[in-house]
């Protein structure tokens, strides 16, 4: 069975939302054992829309629209799907009444237009939608069928993983399923890993591996198709086990795991605390800690000192090494790292400090300069960094950067450096 995905939304091609719902679909029907080949993203334009359902339509046996099921003009979904199919649409006074029904749980009237909800294709079967007003549709047609989803993620997955699965698991899916698994690396870049990892590069068809370069990481996507997810995770195994021989000192962890998450299990797994001293990320590292769950047992807390005035008040920095070596430099960055850890009263101290632009740099340290340093039981530890991109930029690969050498600094059996 082969799938496309069709996500309708201005606001997609225009930047203003990310397309999670396609990367939602995606690995869903993956699991499902059903190919996926084509994934388009159509603006509100009904003319354009009917061209890409016909299109999907003459390549694939199942066609997946999200989006475009509002109740406003701009809403053209309902509209693309009938005049690509040929088929009417119909007042339904039991899906009009349903609308009216969350209307009320919610203690709010609907509006007018939100009638426009209520049209449903001939032949359609009505998804329910508990969680919004948009009803999903099922439409058979002939040997090919159309699947519409609402747009909104807390709308479309839950209606997915009730109704459309199910579905599609009936109508005989794939081929078994397809099972992947993400090993997620840091200290190396991605030429650096396809070198290491030499011939396991040229694996297939069944498992197959393949690196993805994300900010700060590399993430090793191994894939296999099995009768079933154990099939499939056998083959993908002793593969893993080989990647962990030559590369485990740098693989943080897996599938859906942050570097935040691995350097708080190695914190608690140490029974370590850790405080901050952020100046250029602005209490981003302390945030990023902070969204992992339990991060109290292990986490202190920091201090955001952007002036001079607060790195010597607040974290003890020496008037003397600001106007000898700058507030950017490895020393600064060291007295911080110390300085955060007994603020905190904490077993590890960060700090980190550089020029997140776009100016402020200089010859000697352009913007993207970055110091860090960790000050703890091993001993201390400092990192220079060279980033470039825009300031948001900057700042996230400097929090990236402090986190990977956290959890580098707590690895088993490693020193300080």
């Amino acid at each position: 069975m082969i799938a496309e995905i069709i996500a309708v939304g201005t606001e997609l091609l225009l930047g203003q939302i990310v397309n999670s719902n396609s990367q939602f679909l995606g690995r869903a029907l993956a699991e499902l054992g059903i190919n996926v080949y084509h994934s388009v993203v159509v603006g509100d334009n009904e003319s354009r829309l009917v061209a890409a359902l016909e299109e999907a339509l003459s390549r694939s046996d199942v066609v997946i629209t999200t989006g475009g099921l509002g109740p406003t003009a701009d809403d053209l979904t309902r509209e693309g799907v009938s005049v690509a199919l040929g088929r009417p649409l119909g007042f339904d006074e039991r899906v009009w009444r349903d609308i009216e029904g969350f209307f009320k749980r919610v203690g709010r009237s609907p509006t007018p237009n939100n009638r426009r909800q209520a049209y449903v294709i001939d032949g359609a079967r009505v998804l329910d939608n508990p969680n919004g007003t948009a009803p999903g549709l099922i439409i058979p047609h002939g040997d090919k069928t159309v699947i519409m989803l609402p747009g909104p993620p807390g709308e479309m997955i839950p209606m997915f993983e009730r109704f459309v699965a199910d579905y599609l698991k009936g109508r005989g899916a794939g081929n078994g399923i397809i099972h992947s698994r993400i090993l997620k690396v840091c200290g190396l870049g991605e030429s650096s890993v396809e070198d290491n990892l030499g011939d396991l590069m040229g694996l297939g068809p069944n498992p197959t591996l393949a690196p993805y370069a994300y900010p700060g990481e590399v993430h090793l996507r191994l894939t296999a198709r099995g009768e079933s997810i154990g099939e499939a995770r056998a083959l993908i195994e002793p593969v893993e086990r080989r990647i962990r021989e030559i590369i485990g000192e740098y693989v943080f962890g897996s599938d859906e795991d942050t570097i935040e998450l691995a350097a708080g299990r190695r914190l608690r797994a140490l029974g370590l605390t850790v405080g901050l001293g952020e100046s250029c990320t602005g209490g981003l590292i302390g945030h990023r800690l902070t969204q992992v769950p339990g991060s109290s047992d292990y986490f202190r807390g920091g201090v955001v000192a952007y002036s001079n005035e607060v790195k010597m008040a607040a974290l003890g920095v020496k008037r003397e090494t600001l106007e000898h070596f700058g507030a950017v430099s490895g020393e600064t960055a060291a007295e911080m790292s110390e300085g955060a850890r007994v603020f905190a009263g904490s077993d590890v101290g960060i700090g980190v400090t550089g020029i997140a632009g776009p100016s402020g740099g200089t010859a000697a340290k352009p913007v993207g300069t970055v110091h860090l340093a960790i000050a703890g039981p091993r001993g201390a530890a400092h990192k220079r960094l060279a980033l470039w991109g825009s300031r948001e930029s900057i700042k996230w690969r400097a929090s990236q950067e402090a986190l990977a050498m956290l959890w580098k600094y707590l690895a088993p059996g490693k020193d300080a450096g």
